[in-house]
């Protein structure tokens, strides 16, 4: 761009200069025409004048008149200041002339002849007949009378230029090398002018390229240069993954501590991804609390194992206004060529699986396919569960608990399925995570409450005294209202509140604990109990269960199905065993599916057992009593 401007700039330099030069070379024309005819002038008043005193031309010279005119311009001539001279009458005819011819000349019809004789001078630059290349100057001066001041004739002279031109020379070479340095300069200026303009124009032109692909707050690259530079690295053809990161529970510390707070957070985790990843990765803020990573030519454990490591940074303590803070954050992962081709494509299975990992208790997850439901499909799902409510088609199943120490059901663990007029009977899996990123988890729970509170009563008045256990979620618990709920519903049916056993999570006291808290110790105090279903899965502290009043622990089946081959597994069951002993509760394992994983738990302490081993989740009136002989031995 320099360079045009400079090429631009010197096309009206050049042009400046092509009119100062002609106007100076006219000039100096001009001052050689006009000091020819202040040369001739001269001449005219104080040589010829004076010869011809009394003298008429139209009857030509005397003697003496001829030999004074002579006389006067000899000199002039003689030295060169006069090349030829003539003097003519205003017919033309020639009464003197330096070399005595008495005829040539400028013709009579010439303007400039004719202007003479009214009295106004001409000069005009020929060539020079005797010299090649040379120039004189032919003045037509008219000749005044002294006595009368009448014009009386012509005076025809011829000028030699060269020493006017020598003097108009030097002049001229004064003149161009002012004119060349001042052209200089101007070219100089307009050159730094333009380099200028140029640099601030490139300066504003990266700066404009840098804004439009950057975050303003982070300097982290946006979405659209993330979807540049990931479809650079798809098109390497040499495999890694994409990494969607969203931030828990980020928007607490904009409404608590002010968005000013939320946005030094943001540039606080956005330096510790840029340390945690390597120097070929790209860390990119997609909006929000939202970020994303590219980890080209990684496979799935180095990415994992480098999440891992990235959590431990993104986990440590931050101080924001004074106030220490903890934050999560929940990645997903996709893998090309393996998940996807297009870069739109990666980002919406990354996003799925982050989602995922948000509603379970694995905050680090790898596209699974299909079953991995991205959120935009929860809003088709949202809208016909809000339908399902409607229409009643929600059915509950229970499984039950059983007692390892004689087989007996104990208690029953209600299950929520959906009857979809479509897809057939529907498992939890396929619509409580919708409900849970909504308002419905609300009236579904207290769907499911009073159904369940319905049944018991029917099995109640059959003699069977079980227990009802119930799941619910961290919104629930957050509900102003649900203790209320719950009290009310247990008033209409009259049920027994130990008859009722509330389910929980670990991470269900992590959002608001305070909230919750207060929710479980008012219903506990009613004598309602509280089981922490899938222990040991989450990552909250044992700190957690200070306080809380439960009735029951619940190992996770992710301890129970491999116990008999892992010693790690039992290592742990039996640590869960003795912690519920410690805090006088009983313990429950999940996901029984043999004799020998029965006999094993039996042997090891734990109370109760619930799986496919003694029975899978049915409607109440199909659950055996007893449960056969031969799912207990």
């Amino acid at each position: 761009m320099f360079a045009t401007y400079l090429g631009a700039s010197l096309l009206p330099i050049g042009a400046l200069a092509t009119v100062l030069l002609n106007g100076v070379q006219e000039d100096a024309a001009k001052q050689g025409r006009d000091q020819g005819i202040a040369q001739a002038a001269v001449i005219a008043e104080m040589a010829v004048a004076p010869a011809l005193d009394a003298a008429d031309l139209s009857r030509g010279l005397t003697d003496s008149e001829r030999d004074s005119l002579a006389k006067a311009t000899d000199l002039a001539l003689f030295h060169g200041s006069v090349l030829r001279m003539r003097l003519r009458t205003f017919t033309g005819q020639v009464v003197y002339s330096d070399d005595g011819s008495t005829s040539g000349g400028v013709p009579v019809s010439d303007p400039a002849f004719h202007s003479a004789t009214v009295g106004v001078a001409g000069a005009t630059m020929i060539a020079d007949a005797t010299e090649a290349g040379g120039k004189v100057i032919r003045v037509l001066q008219p000749v005044f009378a002294r006595a009368s001041g009448e014009a009386i004739g012509v005076l025809e002279l011829y000028l030699p230029y060269d020493k006017i031109d020598q003097r108009l020379h030097e002049q001229m070479a004064v003149t161009y090398w002012r004119l060349g340095g001042g052209l200089g300069v101007l070219y100089l200026a307009l050159g730094l002018i333009s380099w200028s303009t140029t640099r601030s124009l490139r300066r504003y032109a990266a700066r404009q390229e840098h804004e439009a692909l950057h975050d303003g707050l982070t300097g982290l690259p946006n979405r659209e240069a993330f979807r540049q530079r990931a479809a650079a690295a798809l098109r390497e053809d040499k495999g890694g993954a994409v990494v969607v990161v969203d931030l828990n529970r980020f928007k607490e510390v904009n409404d608590t501590l002010g968005h000013h707070a939320g946005d030094e957070l943001l540039k606080v985790i956005t330096a510790r991804l840029r340390g945690g990843v390597r120097q070929q990765d790209t860390v990119a803020r997609l909006g929000g609390d939202e970020f994303a990573l590219i980890v080209p030519g990684a496979d799935a454990d180095e990415v994992r194992v480098m999440l891992e490591s990235l959590r431990t940074v993104l986990t440590s303590e931050v101080v924001l206004d004074g106030v220490p803070l903890t934050i999560e954050a929940s990645f997903g992962i996709a893998l090309y060529p393996a998940h996807g081709a297009e870069v739109e494509e990666l980002l919406r299975h990354a996003d799925a699986a982050m989602y995922q990992g948000k509603r379970g208790t694995a905050d680090i997850v790898v596209w699974g396919g299909e079953r991995t439901r991205h959120p935009t499909q929860w809003l088709v799902v949202q809208a016909e569960l809000r339908h399902a409510l409607d229409r009643d088609e929600l059915v509950l199943f229970y499984q039950p608990k059983v007692s390892l120490s004689d087989g007996t059901i104990c208690g029953v663990e209600a299950l929520v399925r959906w009857q979809h007029p479509e897809r057939g009977l529907l498992p939890p899996a396929e619509f409580l995570p919708a409900a849970e990123q909504s308002g419905l988890i609300e009236p579904l729970t207290a769907w499911v409450l009073r159904r369940a509170l319905t049944d018991q009563a029917a099995w109640a008045a059959a003699g069977r005294d079980w227990t009802v256990s119930v799941n619910v979620s961290a919104r629930n618990l957050e509900a102003a209202d649900f203790a209320g709920m719950v009290e009310a519903l247990l008033a209409e049916f009259g049920t027994a509140p130990d008859r009722l056993v509330l389910e929980v999570t670990e991470t269900a006291m992590v959002d608001d604990r305070a909230t919750s808290m207060a929710a479980i110790h008012r219903l506990a105090g009613r004598g309602i109990g509280f089981s922490m279903d899938d222990f040991g899965t989450g990552y909250t502290s044992l700190e957690r269960l200070r306080g809380v009043p439960l009735v029951e622990l619940k190992i996770d089946r992710t301890f129970v199905a491999t116990v008999l081959e892992e010693k790690e597994n039992q290592a742990i069951v039996h640590a869960v065993i003795a912690l519920s002993r410690g805090l006088g509760c009983r313990v429950t394992a999940e996901g029984v599916e043999t004799a020998e994983i029965a006999d094993w738990l039996a042997a090891a302490g734990c109370d109760e057992a619930q799986g496919y081993h003694y029975s899978r989740p049915m409607p109440w009136a199909q659950i055996s009593v007893p449960i056969p002989e031969e799912a207990i031995r």
